[in-house]
């Protein structure tokens, strides 16, 4: 969906329309539980805060200004929620899971290929620091620009810049360090 359409979604939602926020929620309510999952590998307390998110909207909506897109708005609600959550259990580190994307052709050499890959990714994800995994994630899992994670997070665009070069360059290694190790 455009970023006009939800832009009109949310002011009709403003206007307590049920069915765009019904709308709203079948759009985003996909990418936004992907995201909360992976910084939280808890499926349950997930599912309530992308709620928790929405209900946010709701309340929300006709108070939005459009400084940023309405993506990015929604995804930075959804952050400080996940911080919040992050404050709650005493803990400020993100443990994140990479969900495995295996090729979904009936190929098996390169289902098992793509698997192999996924794998190597995730574990030299795990190797990155929390802020470059979620640069890297916000960047190519959720396709958002280095304005609206920065608008997200909250650190400077320049900042986040630097983390997805910088992360991408640590995955590269990692990445190449495998590769060299299973040719041995």
């Amino acid at each position: 969906m455009q970023s006009d359409d939800l832009e009109s979604l949310v002011a009709a939602i403003g206007r307590r329309d049920r069915e765009a926020f019904e709308r709203f929620y079948r759009e985003m309510e996909g990418p936004l539980f992907r995201f909360v999952r992976l910084k939280l590998n808890d499926p349950f307390r997930s599912a309530d805060i992308v709620h928790e998110v929405f209900l946010e909207v709701w309340r929300g909506a006709g108070a939005f200004q459009k400084r940023s897109s309405v993506r990015t708005w929604v995804f930075a609600i959804a952050y400080r929620k996940v911080v919040d959550a992050f404050r709650q259990q005493g803990r400020l580190t993100f443990e994140e899971e990479v969900p495995e994307q295996i090729d979904s052709r009936p190929d098996a050499e390169a289902c098992l290929l793509a698997a192999q890959q996924s794998q190597a990714i995730r574990l030299c994800l795990d190797t990155l620091k929390a802020e470059h995994r979620l640069a890297i994630e916000l960047t190519f899992y959720e396709d958002m620009s280095y304005r609206d994670i920065s608008s997200v997070t909250g650190v400077p665009e320049g900042t986040v810049k630097s983390r997805v070069f910088h992360a991408k360059q640590l995955l590269m290694r990692c990445l190449s360090a495998r590769l060299k190790a299973e040719m041995r």
